[in-house]
């Protein structure tokens, strides 16, 4: 029998064209595209706002106290652009992801920059002004805790 070379790997669903992000758009990426046809990777596409909960369109949202490390250690909230806080949202949908990572024994993946859920490095500071300061959202920091390698589309 011969053995397989495709492998799964974790995608943030808006970067694969899905209408999932917070304003009811996509961010497609071409080559976020391309890298996991040349490389054989199967995608498995998330959205950890949505698998907590939370309905698209939605409010922006942003961490505000820290960044998503802070927030699943009880340090940082996460809250809407309303001022609504949806931490609670933003957790549970972190270990929904994580729940996936385990079943299929995912090592990898490739998660939209600067989300409040999925940025890795750099996140928006809380002010709803754009300003970046360096941390990971809540999923992300849940996935490295774990041992999971996280891209970005601007790694590749």
């Amino acid at each position: 029998m011969k053995k397989r070379k495709d492998k799964m790997i974790i995608v943030s669903g808006c970067l694969l064209g899905l209408r999932c992000r917070y304003d009811g758009k996509s961010k497609s990426n071409k080559k976020v595209i391309e890298f996991l046809r040349k490389k054989n990777l199967i995608p498995i596409p998330v959205c950890p706002e949505q698998f907590g909960g939370q309905e698209t369109p939605r409010p922006d949202a942003a961490i505000f106290g820290g960044n998503g490390k802070d927030v699943l250690s009880g340090k940082a909230k996460v809250i809407e652009e309303d001022g609504k806080e949806v931490t609670a949202c933003f957790i549970r949908g972190a270990r929904e992801v994580l729940k996936l990572v385990e079943l299929l024994n995912i090592r990898e993946a490739i998660l939209k920059t600067k989300s409040p859920s999925c940025g890795c490095g750099l996140i928006h500071d809380g002010t709803f002004t754009g300003n970046l300061v360096p941390g990971d959202g809540v999923t992300t920091a849940l996935l490295k805790q774990k041992g999971i390698r996280i891209k970005t589309e601007e790694d590749l």
